[in-house]
């Protein structure tokens, strides 16, 4: 099947996001007179679900009001700085011989809209995408298809010729709730859950599978890990 546009998922696809997640929980931790450190295999679950959930989780027995700790966490990440080596390998490489060969690109993500917009700007990668659609009060969150679909009219797409690259079961879901096909990230935080409900979808090893799966057309390799 031939793409000519993609959606990615941000946080665990393109970026290794529970990175700035965690230093922000620490501060947070530290702020409330606690002794430990975030808790990094929990955050990297979590960060795919965000949001009070994410918080709560993180804080855990400091968690009292997760309404309130997620406008202060999101206060903190708007102001930390974005370390540049913050996209996985391949990414920025992948992204730039894509956008060169005229492929159509876009983010769908639960990240607020100006989270997404700050650290891909940071970054100096929001220039590869046509469409960047982050949360906002107003938008219903992933899985719910709303956001892809955004994404999708953002590049003028049609689902069979868009594919929707994420690293969760929050992702398929996504995808298949948009008509889209989807394509897991070997690295990504949640796709071993993903696989083992998704177990047919494809899972990207490298980001050169996915440059050569689209540029190439090659059938986009199977099996997770």
């Amino acid at each position: 099947m031939r793409f000519h546009n993609i959606i990615f998922d941000l946080d665990g696809t393109l970026i290794d996001s529970a990175r700035l997640t965690a230093a922000i929980i620490d501060r947070m931790l530290a702020e409330r007179g606690a002794t430990e450190q975030a808790d990094r295999d929990l955050i990297r679950k979590m960060d795919a679900v965000g949001g009070q959930a994410m918080i709560a989780a993180a804080l855990g027995a400091h968690s009292i009001d997760p309404a309130r700790e997620i406008d202060e966490f999101r206060a903190i990440h708007g102001s930390i700085s974005v370390p540049t080596d913050l996209p996985f390998p391949g990414v920025r490489e992948t992204l730039e011989v894509l956008d060169a060969s005229g492929i159509g690109m876009a983010i769908c993500s639960n990240k607020p809209q100006f989270l997404c917009e700050r650290i891909l700007g940071e970054l100096g990668i929001a220039r590869h995408f046509r469409t960047i659609v982050g949360s906002t009060p107003e938008r219903a969150r992933k899985p719910d298809p709303q956001s892809a679909m955004l994404a999708l009219q953002g590049l003028g797409g049609t689902p069979s010729d868009t594919l929707y690259c994420g690293d969760s079961a929050i992702d398929c879901a996504t995808a298949r709730a948009t008509g889209l096909n989807a394509a897991l990230v070997a690295w990504g935080y949640g796709t071993h859950e993903a696989i083992a409900i998704n177990p047919q979808t494809p899972v990207l090893k490298s980001m050169s599978d996915l440059r050569d799966a689209v540029l190439q057309h090659r059938r986009l390799n199977l099996g997770g890990g």
